[in-house]
């Protein structure tokens, strides 16, 4: 699953390479990627128990925030994805649940956090609240009733 959601990352950001059936699969397909993202984002909070560092639900949840941040990004999926009941609610409440954990534990959510001494930390989860505040910004563009909600 990792690895599709890759290729399909790979495919959202080439801009110039997808062609306007490709993005009617794409849009058609947010959907179903917003929901997983929506039922699974708890897993990510699994991974500050170092015994959960390879959590596949995680690091799907993950890649799955990739994905849905490079849609926003596009003009021809972004109106879409705004108008899905629960994809900005469900972001700004893990961004909460996410800060909460990082102060609780070992903060493996930020790059900040995950260098220690010379050597850095290579966890999966590093950068996830950036691209939480990335979605609901993208979410929140050019839309006032997202913009009222945050």
């Amino acid at each position: 699953r990792v690895t599709l959601l890759e290729l399909m990352m790979v495919k959202v950001s080439d801009k110039n390479s997808v062609t306007s059936e490709e993005m009617n699969v794409f849009v058609r397909h947010a959907d179903f990627l917003a929901v997983c993202f929506q039922e699974n984002c708890g897993a990510v909070l699994k991974l500050t128990a170092a015994a959960d560092a390879e959590d596949e639900e995680a690091l799907v949840t993950i890649r799955l925030l990739d994905v849905l941040c490079e849609m926003t990004s596009n003009n021809g999926q972004l109106e879409h994805l705004q108008a899905l009941p629960g994809l900005l609610e469900t972001a700004i409440d893990t961004l909460r649940l996410t800060h909460l954990a990082g102060k609780q534990a070992v903060n493996i959510f930020t790059a900040r956090h995950a260098v220690t001494g010379q050597e850095e930390i290579s966890h999966p989860a590093v950068g996830f609240k950036s691209h939480l505040i990335r979605l609901i910004g993208n979410l929140c563009y050019k839309n006032k009733e997202n913009q009222d909600k945050v």
